[in-house]
């Protein structure tokens, strides 16, 4: 890298420095490459530049070097293209300017940058094709393309090749701007007939290092006879064009003549040029040779157009020749207004003439178009002073008053002196701050706070607080942890401090045992310049955590021997065995330790002291205590929650030291003995709880499954009302009926969800009364084989003879028990009157006065009325029974007796009404007469048995 560098200083009115400083670099440095030492350069400290925030000011949008304020130098901070930044002016140069501030200094920076041979020479085309008639004469030129090498200098182009040469040679003309003509001169006549296609490669080589060449095809037919080039009447034409002039305007018309008449005299037109972009701007005519526009001229962009054009025939000769076009200026760019460096606060002190901002101005337009005036608006303290041509410093006028007023906004307005005129204006806004003279000061005079031991680190354990009176930069107010040591530890190591928040954070995780409490100051330092600052000082209180279990001290447990202790049988109550010792290094109530006596061979014989742990007998020792006393003794201390430890306390009953040793020679066999047996008795009990479980399960499900079997024949949800009569005795004193038989009825509408409970002794004997059933008694012993049978269908059967009665087993009136009720005592066969005789069949004794069988009906008929009676009194609505039963049972479901009664032993049925009583009672008449076979014993009839009457009958005949 080439580096030179200028510097000369200029000092302006204003009392701003400014200067001016060049450099130069090569094009395609790495990014981080030295530019220049500006620092040293402009004899300026490096420290300048960080106090002055020294950085780059450019107008342009990419910024290709950086300002390095630490080391005070200058880098590349992106690859720099030479031909993409200035393509082929020269020389290129970067410009931009270097600002600092307090005071406001700038510099202007000038960065040449030099070409390297980085591109090769190139044709717009790779292959180009003439048609050459085999007539032209020797010396007949062909314009060739040139190549273009975007390099300049020595590494632009600098030679063409041209191979084969037998039939042309090459010539390069160069013209008044630098640019070279290429041509190919036939220097040997053509033969159609001999060659009809030429081929033939042109090179271009440029003169860097290395060298580099780019090559393009020539392809050349030949043609017969045409031996007149078209020829331009001017080799150069001159144009203007006005910036911004709309599409298709008509810039020029060339015109070229050719002698030749026919196709061989038809020119067609074309523009050639290849480095540029003219061809995006315009195009020709191919006929005509009219130029015009098709893109936006611009004068800021370019000034000036050279456009090189072809005329060529169809035979293919050419000529050529160039069309300069001025672009020529109109006031159409407003003035543009640049901040340089702007200080947005000022301090209410500040000096007059202190620099608040560097304003740069241009306009792109030129001439009169350019040219620029600027002023303030208002009435304001500031002024603008002009530094050079284009920049202009905004600085105080007169001193600042916060108090007044603690914000401007400065319009700052720039016109040209176009016509029309342009102008443009920018609006600052300048805040007044305050002047830092008050210290931050903390809420309170010291600070005291709490934290549990074994916090988490980085826990908040509070914070501190300090305001400052002062405004916005020098009121924010930071927090510091002051330099000091604690046991000879960086206080920074025990806690940390939030330097925005004040918040104290711990560290480390902290010990009571090992520090109690430890105190540090903070410093409150507000962001004035000078900073001011105070300091408070913090006091850190660590409380106790019940984080250590009791450790026991005495007895002392080993793992290889048995330490016993020795109580005679001799002692009395309250006789001092042993005193378990423990500590626990917490404190306060986290150390206070109670003992207890978890468990012991014998709990009868020894207590433990609950404050103290002295184990002592409580009563007596015998002969009858053994030898070999296992205490089990828990510590626990009283925090929450609270920890504890256990010790093993072997006790000996004896009077001699052999009695002990024969004793606790197998301790460590009956330590393993409990430990197996404990094992077991675990395993047992889980063993007890899986059956246990599977049993209720099991159950549960028989239950169920009962529950809907039950389900599957019972289908009505009316209530079932069950009716309890009370037992009745025998107040006879004659001994006849010692045993009561109860028959419990309990009915509902629907006859087959009826439920019957019997109460028998001996034998078994029903009473069924169906209130909904006019039937006879072969209808109910139907029912009855129904009651025993659940699954049986319900079907009809022929009555059983072994109901009929002898007429002296008929009953008669039973003394004040019938009327009340429809309880019928029988006399088991067991307990039969001595003078029954053979011929009782129903295990009942005959009455004491045989009645006849009016008697009979006029009883029957008698309880029913009363029954009937009885339910007439009660409510109409509910029987008057309890609510607990359903409101659906009425009136319309109890069961009028005075309907049906049915006799034991006959199918006789008995109704109140007077017309059929007659008939009944002559048909009971007949049937209770007893059959000619009757002096065999029947047997007395069976009730329907319950579950429960089945399994007792079951036990009595296996009994």
């Amino acid at each position: 890298m080439k580096e030179q560098a200028l510097l000369w200083f200029a000092f302006a009115l204003v009392g701003s420095v400014t200067g001016q400083i060049s450099y130069t670099i090569a094009e395609e440095m790495q990014r981080g490459s030295l530019v220049g030492k500006i620092a040293q350069d402009l004899g300026l400290e490096t420290k300048r530049f960080i106090s002055g925030k020294a950085r780059i000011y450019t107008r342009d949008s990419g910024e290709f070097i950086e300002l390095n304020r630490e080391r005070g130098v200058l880098l590349v901070r992106e690859r720099i293209d030479r031909e993409a930044l200035c393509k082929q002016t020269m020389p290129c140069a970067l410009h931009f300017q270097i600002i600092l501030e307090n005071p406001m200094e700038f510099y202007t920076v000038t960065v040449q940058i030099t070409d390297i041979n980085d591109n090769a020479p190139t044709f717009e085309r790779e292959r180009i094709e003439f048609k050459i008639s085999e007539s032209a004469v020797i010396g007949a030129k062909f314009v060739l393309e040139r190549a273009v090498d975007l390099d300049v200098g020595t590494n632009d182009l600098q030679r063409y090749e041209l191979k084969p040469t037998d039939n042309f040679a090459l010539k390069v003309h160069s013209n008044t701007d630098g640019n070279k003509n290429v041509e190919m001169v036939l220097q040997k006549p053509l033969d159609r007939e001999k060659q009809d296609q030429i081929s033939l490669v042109l090179t271009a080589v440029d003169g860097g290092e290395p060298q580099m060449t780019g090559t393009m095809l020539i392809a050349i037919t030949v043609l017969d006879a045409n031996d007149n080039a078209p020829v331009f009447t001017q080799q150069t034409y001159k144009a203007t064009v006005i910036e911004n002039s709309s599409k298709g305007t008509v810039v020029a018309t060339v015109t070229a003549s050719d002698a030749d008449q026919g196709s061989n005299g038809k020119i067609t037109y074309s523009i050639t040029n290849t480095l540029d972009d003219v061809r995006k701007v315009f195009e020709i005519n191919k006929e005509t040779g009219e130029v015009t526009l098709i893109g936006n001229v611009d004068f800021e962009e370019s000034r000036d157009f050279q456009i090189n054009l072809r005329a060529i025939d169809d035979g293919g000769l050419t000529d050529s020749c160039k069309l300069v076009v001025d672009v020529q200026d109109v006031n159409d760019n407003m003035p543009e207004i640049n901040i340089m460096s702007k200080s947005n606060i000022i301090s209410e002190d500040a000096n007059l003439n202190t620099v608040v901002t560097m304003i740069n101005v241009e306009d792109k337009d030129t001439g009169s178009n350019g040219k620029l005036q600027c002023f303030l608006d208002g009435t304001i303290p500031f002024t603008l002073k002009p530094s050079t041509s284009s920049f202009y410093s905004l600085v105080t006028d007169s001193y600042l008053d916060r108090e007044k007023s603690f914000e401007y906004n400065i319009t700052v307005t720039c016109s040209d002196e176009g016509v029309p005129s342009l102008s443009s204006s920018v609006t600052l806004t300048l805040q007044i701050s305050d002047v830092n003279d008050n210290a931050p000061i903390f809420e309170r005079s010291s600070y005291e706070a709490y934290i549990v031991e074994n916090n988490t680190p980085g826990l908040s354990i509070f914070t501190v607080k300090a305001t400052d009176i002062d405004w916005n930069q020098n009121a924010r107010v930071s927090y510091i942890l002051e330099d000091s040591s604690v046991n000879g530890v960086p206080v920074s190591s025990y806690v940390s401090v939030s330097a925005d928040s004040g918040v104290i954070h711990a560290v480390r995780s902290f010990d009571y045992e090992q520090i109690k409490d430890f105190h540090f100051r903070v410093k409150a330092q507000d962001g004035g310049s000078p900073p001011l600052s105070s300091n408070v000082t913090v006091k850190i209180l660590i409380q106790d955590q019940n984080d250590n279990p009791p450790q026991v001290l005495y007895p002392v447990q080993t793992g290889g021997s048995v330490v016993a202790e020795m109580v005679p049988r001799s002692a009395d109550v309250g006789y001092l065995v042993t005193k378990v010792v423990a500590v626990d290094v917490d404190s306060g109530q986290n150390a206070w330790l109670s003992y207890k006596l978890q468990k012991s061979t014998d709990r009868a014989l020894f207590e433990v002291g609950l404050q103290n742990g002295e184990i002592r007998t409580i009563r007596q020792v015998t002969d009858k205590d053994a030898v070999k006393q296992r205490l089990t003794v828990i510590v626990e201390d009283n925090g929450q929650p609270s920890r504890s430890a256990t010790v093993i306390v072997n006790v000996a009953v004896a009077d001699s030291f052999p009695e002990v040793l024969s004793e606790f020679s197998d301790f460590t066999h009956d330590k393993e003995y409990n430990d197996n047996l404990t094992f077991y008795l675990v395993l047992a009990l889980a063993v007890v709880s899986f059956l246990f479980i599977t049993c209720l399960v099991v159950i549960i499900s028989v239950k169920i499954y009962r529950w809907r079997q039950s389900r599957i024949l019972y289908h009505s949800n009316l209530p079932v009302i069950p009716y309890y009569p009370p037992r009745y005795s025998d107040t006879m004193g004659t001994g006849t009926l010692p045993h009561v038989y109860n028959y419990e009825v309990c009915r509902t509408t629907d006859s087959r969800q009826s439920d019957c409970k019997f109460g028998r002794a001996g034998s078994q004997n029903v009473l069924i009364m169906d209130p909904s059933s006019t039937g006879t008694m072969q209808r109910i012993q139907n029912e009855k084989s129904i009651l025993d049978e659940p699954d049986s269908p319900l079907e009809q059967k022929p009555p059983n003879n072994d109901w009929r009665f002898t007429q002296g087993q008929r009953p008669g009136p039973s003394g004040p028990h019938m009327p009340y009720g429809t309880h019928i005592r029988w006399t088991p066969k067991s307990g039969t009157r001595a003078t029954g005789g053979p011929e009782v069949a129903m295990g009942t004794g005959p009455w004491p006065q045989p009645p006849t069988e009016a008697e009979q009906l006029q009883a029957l008929m008698a309880a029913a009325n009363e029954v009937s009676e009885a339910t007439a009194t009660l409510g109409p609505g509910t029987m008057g029974l309890s609510t607990r039963y359903s409101p659906q049972f009425t009136l319309q479901h109890v069961p009028d007796y005075r309907q049906n009664v049915y006799i034991p032993g006959s199918t006789a049925t008995l109704t109140s009404n007077p017309q059929q009583q007659q008939a009944t009672a002559q048909q009971a008449t007949q049937q209770a007469l007893p059959p000619p076979q009757a002096s065999a014993q029947p047997e007395p009839p069976k009730a329907a048995q319950t579950p429960a009457s089945k399994k007792k009958s079951t036990k009595k005949e296996k009994k």
